[in-house]
């Protein structure tokens, strides 16, 4: 173990946010600044010796722990300084859009698969598979790693990970008289009607908003749909859509989701299940210590159970990267950092810290994702659940550079189903005709 792992302090942020952040930029904007490619502008003049590392909203909580990690990456290469600029979460994505087109992006940033896609889309990204073999490679979990990969090229070495669970309210779960929590999106709905027709309250939220959550978008693919073509054209509109559809039509118009699920996005989640007022909320491991804070009452009755899935039994999961901008000065200094950065060790030191997963096999088989201990908390139960999970899990949403807009579309038909505008023949056949127009043009 490294020195650094020694001074670790505890705590990540509490993360109330969806696990894949919504795609913010507006989409005029984003065309703009992509044109801007090719227009030669001067990169920057920086040294080459020097990597700037761009993280998104982890300081002051990790300062610790990043700057142990930087001392001891910069004393095993001498040759090497690392700068790391921490970046809000709701800024990140129109910084690194304007510098990636200015030439004048980081040398190695961190993102998410899904918004990195619209950049990689441009060839904006270092080509991996050139510089990477593929014995380190192979150190990373295969579905993980081809999360960052684009048109058959990899564009991104995978960091931490996340995958849902379910919390679930043992008191609301025993005055509706339910003895364990849905495990299928079959049991979900029995529970949903259980809990509403026996207590008034409802058994979770899941939100329709087109920017937020792709929680829903997700579930489709949970449920047998197949998004898109090998060419990119739509093919939701399908046996196994229509199914899925039908789904979240009925739990709405049954009135057993409550109604803001059209207008609210998952924080609003997080704010019933925090006021007993859901039966459960599906969210990360780290969520024990949100609720701890801010609703111990909560806390002190809730358990932790798998992620809900369909028929198929696939497991979504979040994924954060590192990535190299294809101009970096210094692309040996980022490939060499962001391979130390995502080595066994330092992923297992990160994932204790911050309650996370990490995307390495070797760190994955260490016993702290194992085995909760013989005082295991609902969280260390939690992080155990989501661990044996991730061996099965995958990026369920291809990263795709206009991927928002396929959320987008589907969502608005899909909102007009359950507002009962559009039947769910039309809102597919819809849907199909939109997403076809941008896929195909």
């Amino acid at each position: 173990m490294t020195q650094f792992v020694k001074r670790l302090t505890a705590g990540r942020p509490d993360q109330t946010k969806p696990k894949m952040m919504p795609l913010t930029l507006g989409l005029a904007l984003v065309p703009l600044l992509l044109g801007m490619f090719g227009c030669g502008n001067p990169r920057t003049i920086r040294d080459e010796n020097t990597v700037e590392f761009w993280t998104m909203q982890l300081q002051p909580t990790f300062n610790p722990y990043f700057n142990d990690l930087i001392a001891e990456f910069e004393e095993e290469h001498p040759e090497q300084e690392v700068r790391w600029i921490d970046i809000p979460w709701a800024a990140m994505e129109a910084r690194i859009v304007t510098s990636v087109s200015a030439q004048t992006a980081p040398d190695l940033v961190n993102l998410n698969p899904r918004f990195a896609a619209l950049l990689a889309g441009r060839n904006a990204w270092l080509n991996l598979d050139e510089h990477i073999s593929e014995e380190v490679r192979s150190q990373y979990l295969d579905a993980i790693w081809d999360a960052s990969r684009f048109d058959g090229i990899s564009f991104g070495i995978p960091w931490y990970l996340t995958t849902r669970i379910t919390i679930y309210n043992q008191d609301i779960f025993q005055e509706a008289g339910i003895d364990a929590p849905p495990q299928t999106f079959e049991e979900l709905a029995q529970v949903a009607q259980q809990v509403r027709e026996e207590t008034g309250k409802y058994a979770f939220f899941v939100t329709f908003a087109p920017n937020d959550s792709g929680e829903v978008l997700e579930s489709l693919v949970q449920m047998g749909v197949q998004l898109l073509n090998d060419d990119g054209s739509a093919a939701f509109n399908s046996p196994e859509g229509v199914a899925a559809f039908n789904y979240w039509r009925d739990l709405y118009q049954e009135g057993w989701l409550p109604r803001e699920v059209l207008t609210q996005g998952h924080q609003r989640a997080i704010e019933l299940y925090q006021g007993g007022e859901l039966a459960l909320v599906t969210t990360g491991p780290q969520f024990f210590k949100t609720i701890a804070n801010n609703a111990p009452d909560i806390a002190a009755v809730s358990q932790p159970a798998p992620q809900i899935s369909g028929e198929t039994g696939k497991i979504a999961v979040a994924v954060m990267n590192l990535l190299i901008p294809r101009d970096t000065a210094n692309p040996e200094g980022a490939i060499a950092f962001a391979l130390f950065l995502t080595n066994p060790e330092n992923q297992l030191a990160f994932s204790q810290v911050a309650n996370t997963l990490p995307s390495t096999r070797e760190t994955l088989d260490h016993d702290y994702f194992q085995d909760g201990g013989e005082n295991a908390t609902p969280m260390d139960e939690a992080r155990v659940i989501s661990a044996q999970q991730l061996r099965r899990a995958e990026v369920l949403v291809p990263p795709r550079s206009n991927v928002n807009e396929l959320q987008a579309i589907l969502y608005d038909n899909l909102q007009a189903t359950l507002l009962g505008e559009k039947t769910v023949e039309e809102a597919l056949a819809d849907a199909e005709e939109e997403w076809n127009a941008i896929a195909r043009p």
